[in-house]
């Protein structure tokens, strides 16, 4: 392979990168300003800069990508535009000349956007949504993610926990004790509720009903008490926030954290593996772009690559949504909501370097 070609090849695939993320982002980022001009009206100049700087940041991890499948496709379809695909072909360099520049800085680039995401996004995200609330007083979903979790459960015991937290301790408690076919065995209510040591926690104020088989009931109140709920302050530390804003240490935490306290953790498991699958798509999505572009009697160039990359990246957010729908609702594995576009791109990629391989040998 001729390192001169080479180094061509990945400078004009340099190019196209830059120059169509800058456009897409030029675009969706004039769209979306468009789109809210008028919650903007009266606030200072600088206000929607700094949020919009920030938005910059999100939007070029989610449409990496993207401008790594309309990248390559615009490469090769130059390339063959300008007749260098039939002096390749004449130097006997096959389309592995091609694939193999591609595959790495394609490589390089879907690492580089996973720390991306990871150290940069993940915080840029948490500003863009703190920007919007409070600055311009659109609230969304917000409260879905960020109102205070009350309910818990460990085993058999149901926790209401409605103010505080597992640092300063809980006030205006109940505890309810379940009985295996999951009616109500007794219920204790406290004023305040702090933690001692180990699993052991101080209840100030407390009142303990007990229901008997027959029906009847028994009160108990008392100043305070001491219960082993079996869980320390980590078990109710339950962080607010999307999954998208958390970072993959914290993700890890919250996940085990509501797994032991009974809250559906789907959400937070996909944001875990779509940390990793989402950016690393962009490897067999250019490899497949490549591909569509070698093929026999294309025509129409570049506009035929743009919409081709197009046609795809929709598909592919299509079938992203439908996962994650299916997740939410329990319906889908998360990890295999998360990979499915990357599998179904790596497959196509495949099939397509297959392809061209077997007709380079039978020709």
């Amino acid at each position: 392979m001729s390192w001169t070609f080479t180094r061509y090849l990945l400078r004009a695939f340099s190019l196209y990168l830059g120059g169509i993320l800058c456009a897409v982002l030029a675009i969706f980022l004039v769209m979306d300003f468009v789109d809210r001009s008028k919650l903007y009206a009266g606030h200072p100049v600088h206000e929607v800069a700094e949020l919009y700087g920030y938005k910059a940041l999100v939007v070029v991890h989610q449409l990496g990508a993207g401008v790594l499948l309309l990248a390559a496709g615009a490469t090769i379809s130059q390339l063959r535009k300008r007749g260098e695909l039939t002096a390749v072909g004449a130097l006997t360099f096959g389309p592995r000349a091609l694939y193999v520049p591609v595959t790495v800085l394609s490589a390089a680039l879907c690492v580089g956007l996973v720390a991306f995401g990871e150290y940069v996004v993940t915080g840029a995200a948490r500003q863009v949504e703190e920007i919007t609330v409070h600055r311009f007083n659109r609230w969304g979903d917000w409260k879905f993610f960020f109102t205070p979790k009350q309910w818990f459960r460990r085993g058999d015991q149901v926790f209401q926990l409605r103010k505080g937290d597992p640092d300063r301790g809980f006030r205006d408690v109940s505890i309810y004790a379940l009985k295996p076919d999951f009616t109500l065995a007794s219920r204790v209510d406290a004023r305040e509720m702090r933690f001692l040591e180990g699993t052991r926690w101080k209840l100030e104020g407390t009142t303990q009903r007990t229901l008997q088989p027959d029906g009847s009931s028994t009160l108990e109140e008392g100043a305070e008490r001491v219960m082993d709920l079996g869980t320390g302050p980590a078990g109710f530390r339950v962080r607010l926030g999307r999954p998208e804003q958390m970072r993959v240490p914290e993700l890890l935490e919250q996940i085990r954290t509501r797994k032991e306290v009974g809250l559906p953790t789907q959400g937070f498991v996909l944001g875990l593996h779509n940390r990793f699958a989402y950016p690393l798509a962009g490897l067999p999505a250019a490899l497949l772009a490549v591909g569509l572009a070698l093929r026999t009697g294309r025509k129409g160039h570049l506009t035929t690559a743009m919409v081709e990359g197009l046609v795809i990246a929709a598909s592919l957010w299509g079938l992203m949504v439908v996962c994650r729908t299916l997740v939410l609702s329990e319906r889908l594995a998360p990890a295999l909501a998360a990979w499915m576009p990357f599998t179904v791109l790596s497959v196509a990629a495949a099939w397509l370097w297959t392809h061209h391989e077997g007709g380079r040998r039978a020709a």
